[in-house]
Order: structure tokens, then C-alpha cells, then sequence
């Protein structure tokens, strides 16, 4: 399974914001070029999020972005639920639209299925809190003065 860009950089920017201390606003535009992420694509996650209630952002001369709740309540498989649009595996997983002729009576689905849920039950066992515990290191790669 591979997680799209979308969620990778919304996990990078929670990354990034909870390494910044003491917590501050900080812009999209600093994270991005710290990433080499694109603005336009990044602002789009950011806004989402937002939305989310994982960010807050502050509009303004002054403004920018911070964390909205504290990286202990952020929970790494429910983001990941939240900003993937589609965790279907194969195809077989939509029963509506499935053209393929096993459905129903192939034992890979189930396989599958138990895959996903055992990938999903690792990322709810962790929260930001346990991908920020590095923080010196990560000050260092992040440039976080």
C-alpha cells in the first residue's frame, strides 16, 4: 500500500510544526521551501488540516500556522483515514463497481482486507507525539533554529 502525497505531506507538516519550539506561527511558505513541497499544494493540505481541527491558522500581515491540539491527541491512523481518499486495495473491495469474475469467492480479499485493517491498527497505536521524539534531530534536518 502507498499513501498518497497529500497524506505524506500532511503528516510532514504536523512533523514540522510540532518540532518548532517553543510552539509559534509559523507560514506555509517556510514549510514548503524546508520541504522543497510545492506552495499552492501545500496551502490545500494546510486549508484541509484546518478543516481537520489538527491546524490553526491565523490569517494576516502577523499570521500563519500552527498546531491546534496537542501532539499526544493527534492520532497518526486517524489522519491517515482522514486525508486518504481511497483505501481500496483492489477492486474487489467495491462490490457496486467490480468487474472481476472471482468476486465474491476469492479468498484475496479477505487476505487483503486483513492486511489493511492490521496496517491501520499499527498507525492508531501511535500519535505526533511518538514521530516528534527525536526533536534534536529533527531541529537539525528541519533547520529549526
Amino acid at each position: 500500500m502507498q499513501l498518497t502525497s497529500y497524506t505524506d505531506y500532511s503528516l510532514r507538516v504536523l512533523i514540522y510544526l510540532d518540532t518548532i519550539v517553543p510552539p509559534k506561527l509559523t507560514s506555509i511558505r517556510e514549510i514548503s521551501e524546508v520541504y522543497k513541497i510545492s506552495y499552492n499544494h501545500l496551502t490545500k493540505v494546510v486549508h484541509e488540516l484546518a478543516k481537520l481541527g489538527l491546524v490553526e491558522s491565523i490569517k494576516g500581515r502577523n499570521g500563519g500556522v500552527r498546531l491546534a491540539k496537542k501532539p499526544a491527541d493527534i492520532n497518526v491512523g486517524w489522519v491517515v483515514r482522514q486525508t486518504e481518499d481511497n483505501l481500496t486495495l483492489v477492486e474487489c473491495f467495491d462490490e457496486e463497481n467490480s468487474a472481476c469474475v472471482l468476486t465474491g469467492h476469492c479468498r484475496l480479499r479477505g487476505i487483503l482486507k486483513e492486511a489493511l485493517h492490521a496496517y491501520l491498527e499499527v498507525l492508531d497505536s501511535y500519535t505526533l507525539a511518538d514521530l516528534t521524539a527525536n526533536q534534536s534531530i529533527l531541529h537539525q534536518l528541519l533547520k529549526i533554529k
